[in-house]
């Protein structure tokens, strides 16, 4: 049995769906249980197993994991990410499932600039530790996260602190594909892929490309890294650590050049889903 952890989140729900194609078995877990879960309740969808997890309530671990043999483990980044994720992964490894896709980040090394890229080195290394067969994935920015800029991109300018420096994206329905082939693969099981999708793109182009989208004129401004921190505390509301997050990524791309991957494909046997054709899909949200 396959359990999907955080089965309404960007990558679980993707999976969801990539499973559902598959017609592979699955069990959903999700705090709230009793709603519905995205994609799963048109009229001829199979019935999909649905069960209560919070990473902090170990007692819902031990009941959602009964039987499981495989696991998707996703969870959104924060200042308890690592205890709560090798907690999951204990509880996981005691349940006796066998098999962990994990969904990691970029520059997960020890000594990473990115402090939550630190932080996932260390749940990858915990999983070693166990002894647990586990496959990785590091996607890069999420570009349905894109979508998060659609207010900016009505008052006309998009802010960063990247310069021209180029971003990797890749489609969320891409790593729920890759999650999907890993876990019912047994040639891609148990390896660490790094997933973007076909090309990287500069802040300032893309302000170009929202342009053209829209019809309305929207430019790029950088700012240092200080700025744009204080500028995502103060009025993007954000928490001081995720200020902290995005700042770093910005500055990562700078001194870490970012370069497209050929994983989505050689893994699925198709090209990843384009940025622009993400962007067209989307227009009407960046339209309003």
């Amino acid at each position: 049995m396959i359990v999907v952890m955080g089965a309404t989140g960007a990558t679980g729900n993707a999976l969801v769906h990539s499973l559902l194609a598959l017609g592979a078995p699955f069990r959903a877990l999700t705090r709230t249980p009793h709603a519905p879960i995205p994609g799963t309740t048109g009229a001829h969808q199979p019935p999909v197993e649905v069960r209560y997890a919070d990473a902090t309530d170990p007692h819902s671990l031990h009941t959602a994991f009964e039987g499981a043999g495989q696991l998707f483990l996703a969870m959104a980044n924060g200042p308890a990410q690592v205890e709560l994720e090798t907690r999951v992964i204990d509880i996981a490894a005691h349940a006796g499932v066998g098999h962990i896709v994990k969904i990691s980040a970029p520059a997960a090394e020890p000594d990473s600039p990115v402090a939550v890229s630190r932080g996932h080195h260390a749940v990858e290394e915990h999983l070693r530790t166990r002894g647990l067969t586990h496959t990785v994935l590091r996607p890069y920015a999420f570009a349905q996260n894109l979508l998060r800029l659609a207010p900016a991109v009505a008052q006309g300018v998009i802010l960063g602190t990247a310069g021209d420096a180029p971003f990797n994206y890749v489609d969320c329905r891409d790593i729920g594909d890759v999650a999907a082939a890993a876990l019912t693969r047994p040639d891609i099981a148990g390896g660490t892929y790094a997933l973007t999708g076909p090309e990287a793109v500069s802040y300032p182009e893309l302000a170009s490309r929202l342009t053209s989208l829209t019809g309305r004129q929207v430019r790029y401004d950088d700012l240092t890294p200080d700025e744009l921190r204080d500028h995502l505390i103060r009025h993007a509301h954000m928490p001081g650590w995720l200020a902290d997050h995005v700042t770093e990524i910005q500055q990562l791309a700078v001194t870490r050049p970012e370069v497209p991957t050929t994983t989505v494909s050689d893994i699925l046997g198709r090209p990843p889903r384009t940025l622009d054709a993400f962007l067209h899909e989307h227009r009407s949200h960046f339209r309003r």
